[in-house]
C-alpha cells in the first residue's frame, strides 16, 4: 500500500508539471498565432490511450510516463517531422515567426515552472507556516554517525557556524557544509570551541552520505515490541535512561552503542521511572536488538520555531524560498559536474525521485516536493542540450546574434545528438537505481 501512495503522488505530481509546462509553450505559441497541432501529457509511441482534436490541436494522454510535449507546426522537435520542413514556411509556423518570438514560446515552459514553484512555496508558507529545529535550542549537541565521527566531530558537539555563519534551521547545516566552497564548522565541544575542517576528499563520501549527524536527545522509552527481550526484562514506557552498567548515560546514541557493544552479554538499565531509580539486568541478544523504540517527538525535548504567514507575507517569503532553492540546486549541479565529488554515481531515475515521497499522503509535503521538482524541471530543461528547451534558445540565440539561422539539416542533426544524450543520461539515472536496489 505505500507503494501506491508514494506512486500516486509522484504521477499526480509529475502530471501537474508536465500539464503546465507544456501549457507554458502553448500559450506563447497561441500569442503569436502559432500553430499547436498535439498537446500531450506523457509520450504516445505507437498508440495513446486518449485523444480528441479541439479545432487545430489533438489533445491526448500517452501510455509512456517520461514527460510530455507540444507539437508545434514548422518547428524540428522530438517528433522529427521532416516532411513539414520541407514544405514552403506558412504565417502559422513557429519558423516564420520572428525570433523573439520563438524565443518566448521556447522559454515558456520554464518560465511557468519556476513561477508555480513560487506560488505553491508562497501557499505552503500562508496554509501551514514554517516550522523549524532552531539550532541554537539543541542544548545536547548532535549525535553522529561514523563519517562526522572520522571528520572530527563528536557526539555532544554544539554548532555554533558554518562557513562563518550561525545557521537559524538545524536542518540546513548538513545542506551548507556539502555545497559551500567554505566548510569550516566551529563547534562548542564542553567548554572549548573547535574548529572542524570538511576535507575535499570526503566530499564524494558526504554527498552519499549527507544526513551526517542528527539532534541529540535522552533516551526515553515510548514503545516496547511484545514479548521482546526489553518487554521481558521490565522497561515500561514512560523509563528514562540514567546509566548502563553504572556509567552515567542518558542519550539515544549512548543507549545504542553501548547495546551493540554489548552483544552475547548482560547490561545493567538504570531508568528513572516516575521519583524512582529502577535497575534492570537485560540480556542483549546477537542481533543486538531487544525490541525498544525511544520518543523521538523532538517537540518534547526541544523548543520548535513556527511562523504564521498572512496572504501578503507569505508572497515575498514564498519567492524568497523559491530563489534559495534554485541556488541550492545549481550548487548540486556543480557538484555532479566535479568529477572529484562522484556525485554522478547518486544520481538517480523515476525510482529515487519516487522514494522522496512519504509513505502517507501529506499533502503540505506532497506540494513541497512538487514545488522542489518544479525547479528541476525548469533548470534541467535550460541547460543548452539539444532536444530540451535549452537547446533550442541556444540556437535562438546564435540567430539573434549573427542574423542566420542554423540550418534544417544542423537542426535535425542536432535533434538526434540532444535525443540521444538524453536517452543515455535517463538510461544511466535509472540502472543506477536498479543497482542500488540488489545492493
Amino acid at each position: 500500500m505505500e507503494i501506491l501512495v508514494k506512486v500516486g503522488q509522484f504521477l499526480l505530481s509529475l502530471s501537474i508539471l508536465v500539464i503546465l509546462h507544456e501549457m507554458g509553450h502553448f500559450l506563447f505559441a497561441k500569442l503569436f498565432g502559432t500553430r499547436v497541432e498535439k498537446f500531450y501529457l506523457f509520450f504516445n509511441p505507437w498508440f495513446s490511450l486518449f485523444k480528441v482534436k479541439h479545432g487545430e490541436t489533438e489533445y491526448g494522454v500517452g501510455w509512456l510516463p517520461l514527460g510530455g510535449y507540444v507539437k508545434i507546426s514548422g518547428m524540428i522537435d522530438e517528433s522529427m517531422d521532416k516532411e513539414q520542413m520541407k514544405q514552403p514556411p506558412q504565417p502559422f509556423e513557429f519558423r516564420s515567426k520572428p525570433a523573439w518570438q520563438r524565443l518566448l514560446i521556447m522559454v515558456g515552459g520554464v518560465l511557468v515552472n519556476f513561477v508555480l514553484a513560487l506560488l505553491i512555496y508562497s501557499a505552503i508558507l500562508f496554509t501551514w507556516g514554517d516550522e523549524y529545529l532552531p539550532t541554537k535550542s539543541l542544548k545536547y549537541g548532535v549525535a553522529c554517525d561514523s563519517l562526522a565521527i572520522e571528520l572530527g566531530f563528536r557526539n555532544g558537539d554544539k554548532i555554533l557556524t558554518v562557513s562563518g555563519q550561525e545557521i537559524e534551521n538545524f536542518q540546513q547545516i548538513s545542506h551548507d557544509i556539502l555545497l559551500n566552497e567554505n566548510r569550516e564548522v566551529v563547534v562548542l565541544r564542553g567548554s572549548d570551541t573547535v574548529k572542524v575542517n570538511v576535507s575535499e576528499d570526503k566530499l564524494s563520501r558526504l554527498v552519499k552520505n549527507p544526513i551526517i549527524f542528527i539532534p541529540r536527545f535522552p533516551f526515553i522509552v515510548d514503545e516496547l515490541k511484545e514479548n521482546d527481550v526489553a518487554e521481558k526484562a521490565g522497561l515500561k514506557k514512560g523509563d528514562k535512561l540514567v546509566a548502563i552498567n553504572n556509567e552515567p548515560k542518558q542519550f539515544f546514541d549512548e543507549f545504542k552503542k553501548s547495546i551493540t557493544e554489548n552483544k552475547n552479554k548482560t547490561v545493567t538499565l538504570s531508568v528513572q521511572r516516575d521519583t524512582q531509580i529502577v535497575e534492570i539486568p537485560v540480556n542483549v541478544p546477537e542481533t543486538g536488538i531487544i525490541g525498544v523504540v525511544p520518543v523521538t517527538d523532538l517537540k518534547q525535548f526541544f523548543e520548535i520555531n513556527k511562523r504564521e504567514y498572512s496572504f501578503f507575507q507569505s508572497i515575498p517569503a514564498g519567492i524568497k524560498r523559491g530563489l534559495t532553492t534554485i541556488r541550492s540546486y545549481l550548487k548540486q549541479l556543480k557538484l555532479i559536474f566535479s568529477p572529484e565529488t562522484k556525485a554522478y554515481e547518486s544520481l538517480g531515475g523515476f525510482i529515487t525521485i519516487g522514494k522522496i515521497f512519504p509513505s502517507t499522503w501529506d499533502w503540505q509535503a506532497f506540494w513541497g516536493l512538487t514545488a522542489f521538482l518544479s525547479i528541476i524541471l525548469a533548470i534541467m530543461n535550460i541547460l543548452p542540450i539539444p532536444a530540451l528547451d535549452g537547446g533550442h534558445v541556444l540556437f535562438l540565440f546564435y540567430e539573434i546574434i549573427t542574423g542566420r539561422k542554423p540550418g534544417d539539416k544542423f537542426m535535425e542533426y542536432a535533434q538526434i545528438t540532444g535525443m540521444i544524450i538524453l536517452l543515455a543520461l535517463l538510461l544511466y539515472a535509472n540502472a543506477n537505481d536498479v543497482i542500488r536496489l540488489f545492493k
